[in-house]
């Protein structure tokens, strides 16, 4: 047996105009002949072809050199561009990347969809047409599920389109269509999304919304939602995002219904009694855009045509549907909860300057008040305009200082409004003592102006136009700080630092003059307290499995409470309660020490009655095999007590449940339950789901075919 290698230039290599085919051709056969006359090489026997972003296998080839056309049988395997075709014979274009194979199958590895046909014809580097055709994203010689047809087109990152075709499950045929098309793309393309269907027994009835993308250009795409309640009618959305540049971008939102539902209810201090069509919908416009490092401008605006839209719309809403807290999520930032439980909706346009030494920012806000009739006392900020500057040293001396100041409009269409100015200097100087405390005394002054243009100042005795308040603060912090290392030598663990920190801040504020302020401007009171703290750090040097080190902060225990000197030396009265100089007691606890588990508290405490005022928990955990539980525990004293448990277990490796419950302790009753079913194989998925809540029933079912976008 003889081994040949052979390296083919192209034949324009060296021109000044280069073909397309980069680089050299890499022949490698059990045996090779050249024919000089046709310009064409005749491999045999395990033949391989390396050439640019692709391989070709085959019994034989033959290829000519100088139009770079390959006729191949046998065994022929042609990877180009990530995709493996093999068929029986095999012409191919090594320059164009097209040809023809028969009786040949091809699996584009990009959204691992695979082909199979009596020929498939590849025309350019990401183009098909097969004939007598299977398509599925689906392994195994049995696929799941598969469409098949007389011929199919199909476009990467496209299209497909098949004609006289059959939508397969396993072998069997489930439907037929002369004329079917479906996605076969992995980014931005034009088509139907996923549909909802749904069922709400108290709320909408039936429940479908189908959705429809439309890529209208690279930095530019539309999405259309159209949302059928049997209750309540047809309610169309439309969302468009925008890309300008990687500093500027932003989403538009927007839904309308004419609600033909009839409601007579009452919440709170909110009543309805809808007995006609009632118009109704939202909008939404998130932008931003970036001038320089720290220099941008960001809207957050929000508009509902009513107070109930989110209690009527709690189950699924555009609003809920883009829930993140993720900051990085560019085209995903409600940064809400967006249910029955929203008190208030506020809508804010922000011009940032953050530099190294200040910070300015303009800000306008309006806030929609959800639990009054009326939004007419509602107080709303527009402008805002506020300085903060960093405290730095003064003209080479060991002082420090610093300056804040903001200036606000604040407007509403009954009560008291107008203009208000605040500025606060602030003087302090730091002192070390010696290598174990710092001790940083520091004074301000804060002077407020405000001037009123309501229909009541300076018309009522007793009411003044303008005014002013000038508030002096003294105070003092002193802190120190202990700490020890403890060498674990675990696998995980390799030191651990405790270090402890306490501290005691003075604070001192004389009684300011304030009677006369408006109730835009808020009260301050007289201060004479000292305030303790006491912060636990246990932070972990961890291996990496590279050998690296990392740092992780396990676990922040801090505990703060406030002594009123004040009420302390308040002298009792017969008839006044007891001197309680001791304010409540705070409790932070943070315990992260792998990525398993993660746990949190924040509490108050009334240490003179012995009532908790505030508990909050968050506890996570998770496992290596995407078993996951959430819980939090919400209470503010005659205010707020909720739970709220996410259940993620992995029954199989293919069926996942999934119970979420809502519930609100001081009204005894579920805000949501949810139970739901997510069957998973390798190309497909449904979802069974069933809801309950305040006065809703509702059922989903959702089905996914993975790779087609279906």
């Amino acid at each position: 047996m003889f081994f040949f290698v052979v390296l083919l230039f192209p034949a324009d290599a060296l021109t000044a105009e280069p073909r397309k085919i980069q680089g050299p051709v890499d022949i490698e056969a059990d045996t090779l002949d050249y024919v000089k006359d046709t310009d064409t090489y005749h491999a045999r026997g395990n033949v391989i072809i390396r050439f640019s972003e692709g391989v070709l296998t085959a019994d034989s080839v033959a290829l000519n050199k100088s139009t770079n056309e390959a006729l191949a049988e046998g065994h022929v395997s042609l990877k180009s561009g990530g995709d493996i075709l093999e068929g029986d014979i095999l012409t191919f274009n090594i320059e164009t990347k097209s040809g023809a194979a028969e009786n040949a199958r091809i699996f584009m590895v990009r959204n691992h969809v695979y082909l199979k046909g009596s020929r498939i014809e590849k025309e350019g580097e990401a183009r098909y047409r097969v004939f007598d055709a299977t398509a599925t994203t689906c392994d195994g010689a049995i696929p799941d599920w598969s469409f098949s047809g007389k011929e199919l087109d199909v476009t990467i990152d496209g299209y497909g389109t098949v004609k006289h075709g059959k939508f397969n499950i396993r072998n069997f045929p489930v439907f037929y269509t002369p004329y079917l098309i479906f996605p076969a793309k992995t980014t931005r393309q034009s088509g139907f999304l996923l549909p909802t269907l749904a069922y709400s027994r108290d709320k909408h009835g039936v429940d479908i919304e189908l959705p429809f993308f439309w890529a209208i250009s690279p930095n530019l795409d539309a999405t259309f939602y159209s949302r059928y309640m049997e209750e309540r009618g047809f309610m169309e959305g439309l969302e468009i995002r925008y890309f300008i540049s990687p500093d500027s971008y932003g989403t538009f939102y927007a839904d309308y219904l004419n609600d033909n539902k009839n409601v007579t209810e009452t919440l709170g201090a909110i009543s309805r009694d809808w007995q006609s069509d009632r118009q109704r919908g939202s909008f939404y416009l998130n932008h931003e855009t970036t001038f320089s490092s720290g220099f941008y401008l960001r809207s957050d605006i929000y508009k509902v045509s009513d107070s109930w839209y989110f209690k009527d719309f709690s189950s699924k809403n555009y609003y809920r549907d883009h829930y993140s807290t993720d900051p990085t999520q560019r085209f995903k930032r409600i940064s809400f909860q967006a249910d029955e439980s929203l008190n208030s909706l506020d809508s804010t346009v922000r011009l940032v300057k953050d530099a190294e030494l200040y910070n300015i920012t303009a800000l306008a806000r309006y806030t929609d008040d959800f639990t009054s009739p009326s939004n007419d006392q509602t107080l709303q900020k527009y402008p805002e305009i506020s300085l903060f500057t960093v405290k730095r040293p003064l003209l080479g001396t060991p002082l420090h200082g610093m300056i804040n100041g903001t200036y606000d409009y604040f407007y509403r269409n009954e009560g008291q409004k107008g203009h208000m100015y605040d500025i606060q200097p602030l003087v302090s100087l730091p002192v070390r003592l010696g290598h174990y405390a710092r001790f940083v005394p520091e004074f301000s002054v804060r002077e407020t102006i405000w001037d009123r243009d309501d229909d009541e100042s300076g018309t009522m005795p007793g009411v003044s136009h303008r005014g002013d308040r000038q508030v002096y603060t003294a105070s003092a912090v002193l802190n120190t700080e202990f700490h020890r290392i403890y060498a674990i030598g675990g696998k995980q663990f390799d030191k651990i630092r405790h270090v402890i920190k306490p501290e005691l801040t003075y604070t001192y504020i004389p009684d300011p003059s304030q009677d006369d302020i408006p109730d835009y401007v808020t009260p301050i009171d007289e201060t004479n307290s000292l305030t303790y703290a006491l912060t636990n750090t246990l932070t972990a040097k961890m291996r990496e499995k590279d050998g690296s080190s990392s740092y992780r902060e396990i676990v922040r225990f801090k505990l703060f409470q406030t002594y009123d000197i004040r009420e302390a030396r308040r002298s009792v009265q017969a008839d006044e309660p007891d001197s309680e100089p001791f304010r409540d007691l705070n409790m932070e606890l943070f315990i992260d020490p792998f990525s398993y588990l993660s746990f949190a508290a924040r509490n108050k405490l009334d240490v003179n009655s012995g009532d908790w005022l505030q508990t909050n928990y968050d506890l996570v955990l998770r496992d290596w095999r995407g078993d996951s539980a959430t819980l939090q525990y919400r209470y503010t004293q005659d205010s707020i007590e909720e739970i709220n448990l996410n259940l993620n277990a992995k029954l199989t490796s293919q069926l996942d449940a999934l119970f979420i419950l809502r519930r609100n302790e001081l009204e005894e009753k579920n805000l949501e339950r949810t139970y739901l079913l997510k069957y998973h194989r390798q190309c497909w998925g449904v979802d069974f789901g069933y809801s309950d809540g305040d006065n809703d029933r509702r059922f989903v079912v959702s089905f996914s075919l993975y790779g087609m976008g279906i």
